[in-house]
């Protein structure tokens, strides 16, 4: 009677295992976020131009203040980045409220293991123009970056074709 009992217990281990062994590594196979955001901020009048003051991590802000309606993305420890961005425009001079840049690109920027900055920037993205109430300013990019490991602080910019920012992460 023990001997069968043992046989039935083993017996509901082995269906038990068999059942759940497909779902277990879906469990660990979650891929790490590194940075996950909600916000960004464009370049405010005081940051704008290509004086030392105006570089933040080393990227100079663009000539122009910029705002946005919306921003949210994530980047992966794998260096999968995802952005969407929301009526991203000028906030001054001629053009205000319009995007009439075709093209933004990000910029990811790390603090490295010894301190020193490095900026990664992706492939130009189309960005829509015109006005941000009829679209314009408007953007995706879903890209591969090469993250240094590790990558400390990390900062997602948007940045003209030139590499001069017009977005960043914040609030």
């Amino acid at each position: 009677m023990k001997r069968n009992m043992f046989i039935n217990l083993m017996l509901v281990l082995v269906v038990t295992a068999f059942f759940f062994a497909g779902s277990a590594p879906a469990a660990f196979a979650k891929e790490s976020k590194i940075l996950e955001f909600d916000s960004m901020v464009g370049v405010p009048s005081t940051l704008t131009g290509t004086q030392a003051s105006a570089a933040f991590r080393g990227v100079n802000a663009g000539g122009l203040p910029w705002t946005l309606t919306s921003a949210h993305g994530e980047l992966k420890a794998s260096g999968e980045l995802e952005i969407e961005v929301v009526g991203l425009v000028f906030s001054a001079g001629p053009n205000t409220g319009k995007n009439t840049v075709t093209s933004f690109r990000a910029l990811v920027s790390c603090v490295k293991s010894d301190g020193t900055v490095q900026n990664i920037p992706t492939d130009a993205f189309p960005a829509t123009t015109g006005l941000a109430s009829e679209g314009g300013g408007n953007a995706s990019i879903e890209t591969m970056v090469s993250l240094p490991q590790p990558c400390f602080a990390p900062i997602i910019f948007i940045t003209s074709p030139g590499g001069n920012w017009f977005a960043v992460t914040g609030n």
